[in-house]
């Protein structure tokens, strides 16, 4: 377990591009946080180490979001609307080619029992405005990483 605080989505941000440079295919990330902890916002610094750019909005409306990257991609999934496997199938969730790409999926409580076994789970909490308590449980994969 890697225990981050951070103090402005800057700070977060940095701490995601971090886990994103050491992503690799078939990584499925299942964010835990409430609303307005910086789920959006850690994936924006997951797709930076990634090496997609920024440009990472809220998939809340879409479902989800896709960025493209020359050897990866990422598919950032909302599943606050989703509650059942029938609900999740009609996302079309189990078509996308998680094997050769990154996955992040906001609200990962409600479809915990169909995510992947080795699933890195990252738990946002809001400690004040602006800081924030970022736990990422990875069966200690980027332990030897981390500062």
């Amino acid at each position: 377990m890697i225990r981050i605080v951070t103090h402005s989505p800057e700070e977060t941000i940095a701490a995601a591009e971090k886990l994103g440079r050491l992503l690799g295919p078939g990584d499925m990330i299942a964010y835990k946080g409430g609303l307005g902890a910086g789920k959006t916002t850690f994936t924006r610094g997951i797709a930076l180490g990634m090496g997609l750019g920024d440009e990472v909005s809220s998939p809340t409306f879409a479902l989800v979001n896709e960025y493209r990257g020359d050897k990866m991609n990422l598919y950032h999934f909302d599943m606050y609307r989703i509650m059942t496997e029938e609900g999740l199938e009609s996302t079309g969730f189990y078509d996308y080619p998680f094997e050769d790409n990154v996955a992040a999926v906001e609200w990962s409580e409600n479809i915990a029992e169909f995510l992947p076994k080795d699933t890195i789970y990252v738990t946002i909490s809001t400690l004040g405005e602006n800081d924030r308590e970022i736990i990422i449980e990875d069966g200690e994969r980027f332990a030897h990483s981390w500062d």
